[in-house]
């Protein structure tokens, strides 16, 4: 790391750099330090910056790797007894249960990021066109969240960029004007909790194209290794870490969760509304450790309640 000075309107700005290499690329974190300092002032700030330099390069290492290293055999063998314990099979779901299916998972996956439509009202609008006297946004991706079910039902893609991009602009096509673009320059995202906290800050924007290609090379480098429970609790995880669209992401990521289980012949998983703490937790979990066992365990559980409701 290395002090810089710059010369601005008779000042002399001070900031401490650090670059480092990703690829063929190299990339430079910088921090203001402060204006006209001395020496001691430099080097008290300069320790506060370096923390928060490697703190930065330590969340781009936990976003930049999907696992910190491939499963074991008997991580492996786990798994797939885990995997046995799905009470369903993607052969129950007939025409009308898939349509159950639908319904139930638009309401709550709407429902998950504050849309106000109950599940009697999303009904309504995707059965009988019937629209209450509510946002016509939550009511528009309502309409888009049960086209890109039937959408991943016919794709046989599992994943890509472009196929990502396609899948936010069919949800958000009549609610958001980036529909089906990635963040652009200088849109960074931080996700807060109630409190104004920062839960979750998304990879830099400048990092969304490359992270979203290393998570495909991924999935396509253990898709015949892995169980789709695992290929798909990943594939959601790390594609909520790096957070690529402005808004929308939940949604996007719980789509892409279902298109996986579905190529892998697993039945769809809808995450209940009520279940939302407990899914938010599994994420964070994932984040900061890479820990997939409260993700799968949630998996299993919304699956048994999914029987119920399916009744299968």
């Amino acid at each position: 790391m290395y002090i810089e000075k710059r010369a601005v309107n008779g000042k002399t700005l001070y900031y401490l750099g650090h670059s480092f290499r990703e690829g063929y690329k190299v990339h430079k974190i910088r921090k203001y330090l402060g204006a006209n300092l001395n020496q001691k002032d430099i080097e008290e700030r300069r320790k506060k910056a370096e923390a928060l330099i490697l703190e930065e390069i330590n969340t781009y290492r936990i976003i930049k790797d999907p696992l910190y290293e491939p499963l074991s055999e008997e991580d492996i063998i786990f798994i797939k007894k885990l995997e046995k314990r799905i009470p369903i099979k993607i052969s129950h779901l007939s025409s009308e249960k898939w349509k159950i299916f639908s319904e139930l998972f638009t309401y709550n996956t709407n429902a998950i990021e504050g849309s106000e439509l109950n599940s009697k009202e999303v009904r309504e609008v995707l059965e009988e066109n019937k629209w209450p006297d509510k946002s016509k946004a939550d009511i528009a991706e309502a309409y888009g969240v049960s086209e890109a079910i039937s959408f991943i039902r016919k794709s046989k893609e599992h994943i890509s960029i472009e196929f990502i991009k396609e899948i936010h602009k069919i949800v958000f096509k009549n609610s958001k004007p980036f529909a089906g673009q990635l963040r652009k320059l200088g849109e960074e995202v931080a996700v807060r909790n109630r409190l104004g906290e920062i839960v979750h800050m998304g990879a830099p924007q400048s990092r969304v194209v490359s992270l979203l290609n290393e998570l495909i090379n991924w999935y396509n480098k253990y898709k015949t290794k892995y169980s789709g429970l695992v290929l798909a609790a990943v594939v959601h995880n790390q594609f909520e870490n790096i957070h690529p669209f402005r808004d929308g992401n939940g949604r996007i990521g719980r789509i892409l969760l279902n298109n996986i289980l579905i190529k892998h012949n697993l039945p769809p998983i809808n995450i209940d509304f009520k279940n939302r703490l407990q899914y938010y937790l599994s994420l964070q979990e994932y984040e900061k450790k890479h820990n997939l066992k409260p993700t799968l365990e949630l998996f299993i559980k919304e699956y048994k309640v999914l029987k119920k409701i399916l009744k299968i």
